[in-house]
């Protein structure tokens, strides 16, 4: 069994030096391989040095279930200390949350996708720790779609947010700790950083292989099967396609009123659902888009998931929709994730460019092409701050 980074520092808590206050980055899945929760854990291995806690997009319990649904400050119930919202009116710590605290903790289950905020909020965190002299250690956790696999394109600066600070690819094949060091380094940060590694993880390995129990990191990401299809079916958040939320399978069942999925099976190229079935439904969100409404579409069902590319399968299922139903079809109109001034696609995709060639008709391979030299180079640059034995 993998021993993640808040196990280690219970059994070892003189990996946590000094004898200054603590917070802790966190929320209901920050667990232990018993489902004991982090800041009891935390607390109870470092006595009297637990000051503050901060929570992540979607709040501590999970109970937000929508993109720019804020929470509020709260106190722990048992513990009795704060605990500080990432996700509110700022989506970074102010000063005086961080009075007390001369170490923050980040213990995050992140789901190795550039859009998912998490990794955001650990690095916002990390800027403000840099700029008031505190330190930060990663109590690392696996990268559940594995540690190996990187698609997508990087990332253009022009089109930096909140769910995408700095250029990487979709699905960047590194745990949080790496890309935190790597974004310290790179990106000067400035960060006095420590990642507490895990021991006996397989960068090979999917979640399962773990041995740990999965803990849903938010509202909307059940199961690990939906974190293998996230990288490219977020990318349906951008459009007027329901994503699968309110349904009881979000990003794996898609579709809308007026898809026909006998059609669109036929239109999406081979290549883009390869090691995956898409098998046809009907389904009615309880929420969000289409609430109430009897959609048709598919269940996207991933049977090998060493040959599945959730991203390319995303753009080949996009790129059928825009043929098929110009007159149906749209691009969501903003806000999304507080930005304001561009299409929520081309904020989920990291350049406007990619929804270009979508509507334009422009092959997978072709767009693929595109994007092979940035990805060469992200690859070099990411192999300098892998931890973990790369394949």
């Amino acid at each position: 069994m993998v021993r993640t980074g808040l196990e280690r520092i219970l059994q070892e808590p003189e990996l946590v030096k000094g004898s200054g206050g603590l917070g802790v980055l966190y929320n209901q899945a920050s667990v232990d391989s018993r489902l004991r929760p982090a800041p009891d854990l935390i607390d109870t291995a470092l006595p009297r040095r637990l000051k503050a806690l901060f929570g992540p997009q979607h709040g501590v319990h999970c109970t937000e279930q929508d993109n720019m649904i804020e929470t509020g400050h709260t106190v722990h119930p048992r513990l009795h200390v704060p605990i500080f919202s990432l996700y509110a009116n700022k989506r970074e710590p102010d000063p005086h949350m961080l009075e007390n605290v001369d170490t923050l903790l980040i213990d995050l289950q992140d789901v190795g996708t550039r859009v998912y905020t998490f990794a955001t909020t650990a690095l916002y965190a990390m800027q403000i720790c840099a700029e008031l002299g505190k330190a930060v250690i990663v109590l690392d956790r696996p990268n559940p779609i594995n540690g190996r696999d990187i698609e997508g394109n990087v990332l253009n600066p022009q089109y930096t947010s909140f769910v995408g600070p700095f250029p990487i690819p979709m699905r960047h094949g590194m745990t949080l700790g790496e890309l935190m060091t790597l974004y310290n380094e790179v990106h000067r940060i400035g960060c006095a950083l420590t990642v507490i590694a895990m021991q006996e993880w397989d960068r090979n390995a999917y979640f399962e292989a773990t041995e740990l129990p999965w803990v849903m990191p938010s509202p909307n990401m059940p199961t690990v099967e939906t974190a293998v299809v996230y990288p490219g079916q977020v990318v349906l958040e951008g459009t007027n396609l329901s994503e699968g939320r309110g349904t009881t399978r979000p990003f794996e069942i898609f579709g809308a009123p007026y898809v026909e999925p006998e059609r669109v099976a036929l239109e999406v190229e081979p290549e883009a659902i390869t090691g995956a079935v898409l098998r046809p439904i009907e389904f009615k969100p309880t929420f969000n888009k289409w609430a109430d409404r009897t959609c048709k579409g598919f269940q996207i069902h991933v049977i090998d998931r060493n040959v599945f590319r959730p991203y390319r399968a995303a753009l080949g299922i996009l790129a059928a929709v825009a043929r098929l139903y110009p007159g149906n079809f749209q691009w969501s109109e903003p806000p999304y994730e507080y930005v304001y001034d561009m299409l929520p696609a081309d904020v989920i995709l990291g350049d406007g460019a990619v929804r270009l060639d979508v509507e334009a008709g422009k092959s997978l391979i072709d767009m693929e092409r595109k994007w092979d030299r940035d990805l060469e180079e992200f690859k070099k640059v990411r192999s300098a701050f892998l931890i973990y034995p790369d394949a």
